[in-house]
């Protein structure tokens, strides 16, 4: 006898499960929230549908949960870096993005930190070099006035003989 069992996935389900996993992956969201929006349409637990997709139906969607990570890493991104753009929803404003925001400008503020820190060290080490060749001039010129004074001394002395 083979009887079909009542609580059986069809077909249709199985798409419904699918599309709303990956369409949560693409805006950041948990596979978690994709089971428990699922469990509520098709009233079923999150449960069941977290093992249906996990036992079933992710292997068959491997590359398209790659791309839709992708996507939503290239998404992140760009909202990181042009939060100028009013583009991205409220709803997908998660502490994700936030986390990521901030890890980006510490980035960016470390990087440049060490090459405003280089460019002071670099400032530094050029007028240590000036400050020494300007010693080295000033002695020359000290010991020309110093030559200047002895050979006036010695016409002074010249002329009084």
């Amino acid at each position: 006898m083979n009887r079909t069992r009542q609580d059986a996935w069809s077909s249709d389900e199985d798409v419904i499960l699918a599309d709303t996993v990956l369409r949560y992956i693409r805006e950041g969201k948990t596979q978690l929230e994709a089971f428990k929006d699922v469990a509520n349409q098709l009233s079923r637990t999150s449960a069941a549908c977290g093992f249906r997709w996990n036992a079933t139906i992710r292997r068959n969607y491997q590359d398209i949960v790659n791309v839709a990570k992708e996507e939503r890493k290239n998404r992140t991104h760009s909202n990181a870096r042009g939060l100028k753009e009013n583009t991205v929803e409220s709803n997908q404003d998660t502490i994700e993005t936030a986390i990521l925001l901030l890890e980006n400008m510490k980035s960016s503020y470390t990087t440049e930190n060490s090459v405003h820190k280089q460019e002071h060290e670099n400032a530094v080490k050029k007028l240590e070099e000036e400050n020494i060749h300007l010693k080295t001039v000033l002695l020359r010129y000290d010991e020309a006035w110093k030559e200047m004074g002895n050979l006036w001394s010695w016409v002074k002395s010249s002329v009084k003989n």
